[in-house]
């Protein structure tokens, strides 16, 4: 039976299994990816992870440097992962395959560019520009009306709840409480991520705002369930918490996620998510 070669990295607890597809090897074993995602992810009889990530050579090396697939536990593809990414860079720098300090890595939702940060050759941060956010519901998308969703009024799974919608890449719905920890993600998550008002599903961000500069969440994925944490999810959750009034452009939010913290900085243009990003071991998979 074949061995597939892996490396385990997290970032706020945001846990992939990655696969150096530059290797023409590794590649030609990772090509049933949506079954491959499936059987590795569990975390009771497999390796454990949110997913599986694919880095991948660049389509032209004249507009990026590497490509990223992300595929969610349950086998279904996504378009972006901010903490991913940015472990995706890490990879690429840390083995010598890409030995840039600003990277521009391709993914499902357009490429994207990173800046590295180095200690003894290693990289123990990035800043990720990931774009503008999108906020016309048809784009998201979720099936409202109006030029976007702010604190709008909906009815899901029998309770009210006012959300705000954003695409960072993924769709995402957030909603703003106290007494975060005290909700039973395990069953209001599933009821977000499958109505109807969400035609590709939604993740979903219950975030509580400490201050100005400061939120929690907590955040339930589409095809993962509640993660500790979520890059993009993180990134929605500030463009929300600017568009409700609970925190200003152009500064530094905190996002703290049950995984550690990220650094989101909205502005007119783009939303950049700076985070840590680290190696957790390399393996071995018989497949």
């Amino acid at each position: 039976m074949p061995e597939l070669k892996f490396t385990k990295m997290q970032s706020v607890g945001n846990d992939y299994i990655y696969f150096n597809c530059f290797d023409p090897e590794i590649l030609a074993l990772t090509t049933n990816t949506e079954s491959l995602a499936i059987a590795l992810s569990h975390r009771r009889f497999s390796i454990g992870s949110d997913g599986i990530i694919l880095i991948l050579p660049p389509e032209s090396e004249n507009t990026s440097d590497a490509k990223m697939r992300i595929f969610n536990a349950d086998g279904s593809e996504g378009k972006m992962c901010g903490n991913a990414i940015r472990c995706v860079a890490k990879y690429l720098f840390d083995n010598r395959i890409v030995e840039k300090k600003a990277m521009a890595i391709d993914t499902l939702s357009g490429v994207k560019t990173l800046a590295l940060g180095i200690e003894s050759g290693l990289v123990t941060s990035v800043k990720v520009d990931m774009g503008q956010a999108i906020l016309a519901p048809k784009d998201i998308p979720v099936k409202l009306e109006g030029e976007s969703v702010i604190a709008r009024p909906v009815e899901i799974g029998g309770n009210n709840y006012d959300i705000t919608c954003v695409s960072m890449g993924n769709p995402h719905a957030i909603v703003f409480c106290k007494d975060i920890e005290k909700l039973n993600l395990a069953e209001i998550g599933p009821l977000f991520e499958r109505n109807t008002l969400f035609p590709d599903r939604v993740n979903t961000e219950f975030v509580d705002v400490v201050s100005k500069n400061h939120l929690k969440m907590r955040v339930w994925e589409r095809g993962s369930g509640e993660t500790f944490g979520c890059g993009t999810g993180a990134c929605a959750a500030a463009v929300a918490a600017v568009l409700n009034g609970h925190c200003d452009k152009n500064v530094d939010i905190k996002v703290l996620l049950h995984g550690g913290e990220l650094i989101i900085r909205c502005t007119d243009e783009t939303v950049f998510m700076t985070g840590g990003a680290e190696k957790a071991f390399d393996g071995v998979v018989t497949i």
